[in-house]
């Protein structure tokens, strides 16, 4: 019976990825004004169903808010939109004349899309709208915990591309997921390239499928504020950022460094915005609950309030006011939860001696988790931000600036994403904030503008040098492999 099962969802893979490359072989013939109006019907679709998507989310996967993700599928509807909605992808992309050279973008295919529990249906949305823009084709492979919520998404979005004039199969969804039919998906001839988001083991096994892969890493961004920053404001800027969908951005800052000069006076205003510092006791409750024993995060927290965090510990001293909860902490390592990635309201705690300590303690937190994904800082001191962008192994650097809505580029003017490349550093293919961009190929074209020197490849002081012959003999040989 399981064998029947595993060889249906096999076969719906191939279905679906077979339906998506013939409706790629009509989309790559629209030109840029028809990608435009299919792009425009996703935006339109996502914005309208952004609430309804919102409630749906939560009440499947108990993860974050209602209205947080209603924001979150409006970034992706609208937001997003708005920073594509002019940008050339199809067709003749840019030429200049004087150099005689010409950039032509080319589609890549069928992407095979890869979508995260924790931000269901706004991926879904995004991800949707950037593979189009580039004259692609997706196929989602849903999170098993967020199943109907994202088939939902793709059922919204389907309905609004073909009324667009969109090919019949050019957004597909495996229903149900299963661990077959994600690898079918990812090792299918026709897929093209991998658009990963979600947990790490989901994201190595896109890398190691074979196929070109954009995904990313943990996120565990360090904030830390420098004696100089406005205190009051850069605490409500942390807060806001970790509670934003009770912490589920990826982008969201995981532990606050200081100096030990201005702890007395963080801890105030910390206390002021609703942070509940945790006794040793209450830390270690609470820190028995945050990783499983694999060392992977407990699922059972994701998403959810401060609240309801102390109350699954057994705390009974945390009031109902608290928004976030702060432990403090001293090390960073794969044994120290609180120095882990905590997609929930929960912040670490560190306190260094001076500003070449943070330096150190910041990148310690990162190498252990995090590279390359994101950091921020809030300080007014020029001098000390550029020492630490020389530094600081991350691809976005936030400059007093909330990390989960900075991140993402909704309150900064970085490209508005919901997948952020984290660079080699942090496994990824791209630094980027995804976008339709890295979802094409670029076909260069360039006239010739000058003639080899006569002499080229012979040489006066006795190196090494190919003779026109041999060079000629070379060029055949080349050429017959390649023809």
């Amino acid at each position: 019976m399981e064998l029947d099962k595993d060889l249906r969802s096999r076969q719906q893979v191939r279905c679906l990825v077979s339906r998506a490359d013939e409706a790629w072989q009509t989309l790559k013939g629209f030109d840029q004004g028809q990608i435009d109006r299919i792009v425009e019907a996703v935006s339109r679709a996502g914005a309208d169903h952004a609430a309804e998507l919102a409630e749906l989310a939560c009440r499947e996967t108990g993860f974050g808010n209602v209205p947080d993700k209603t924001a979150k599928n409006l970034f992706a509807a609208r937001t997003v939109y708005d920073a594509i909605r002019g940008m050339k992808t199809i067709g003749i992309l840019r030429e200049d004349k004087a150099r005689r050279t010409m950039d032509v973008g080319v589609p890549v295919g069928v992407i095979a899309a890869l979508v995260p529990s924790t931000n269901p249906t706004s991926t879904v949305i995004y991800k949707t709208m950037i593979a189009l823009k580039g004259g692609n084709t997706v196929v989602f492979s849903p999170h098993p915990n967020a199943r109907e919520c994202t088939v939902r998404t793709v059922e919204l979005l389907q309905q609004a591309v073909a009324a667009a004039g969109c090919p019949a199969g050019a957004v597909g969804c495996i229903d149900p997921p299963t661990q077959e039919a994600l690898q079918e998906l990812m090792h299918h001839p026709a897929v093209r390239l991998i658009l990963a988001t979600g947990g790490s083991g989901m994201v190595r096994a896109a890398y190691s499928s074979g196929k070109p892969a954009i995904g990313v890493g943990a996120g565990n961004g360090p904030a830390y504020i420098h004696k100089s920053a406005d205190i009051p404001r850069a605490v409500a800027q942390i807060i806001a950022s970790k509670t934003f969908d009770n912490g589920t951005v990826c982008a969201s800052e995981q532990s606050i460094i200081l100096e030990a000069p201005i702890e007395s006076r963080v801890h105030a205003e910390l206390k002021a915005q609703g942070g509940y510092f945790l006794s040793a006791d209450e830390a270690a409750q609470v820190a028995a609950l945050l990783l499983r024993p694999n060392g992977t995060i407990n699922p059972k927290i994701v998403g959810k309030t401060a609240c309801q965090i102390a109350r699954m510990a057994g705390l009974t001293g945390v009031p109902e006011t608290a928004r976030v909860l702060v432990a403090k902490e001293t090390q960073a390592g794969p044994t120290r939860p609180y120095s882990r990635e905590k997609l929930c309201p929960i912040l670490a705690l560190f306190v260094e001696p001076d500003e070449d300590t943070v330096l150190e303690k910041v990148c310690q937190v990162l190498e252990n988790e995090g590279s390359g994904h994101t950091f921020v800082m809030h300080c007014t001191d020029d001098a000390v931000i550029r020492r630490f962008a020389l530094r600081v192994p991350v691809s976005r650097f936030l400059v007093n600036a909330p990390g989960a809505t900075g991140g993402i580029g909704a309150t900064t003017n970085l490209f508005p994403a919901l997948t952020l490349g984290c660079g080699a550093v942090g496994g990824s293919s791209s630094s980027n904030n995804i976008g339709p961009l890295d979802l094409i190929n670029i076909r260069r074209v360039a006239a010739g503008v000058r003639d080899m020197p006569e002499n080229a490849g012979h040489t006066t002081d006795g190196d090494f040098a190919v003779s026109e012959e041999t060079l000629r003999r070379l060029t055949e040989k080349i050429m017959k492999k390649l023809l």
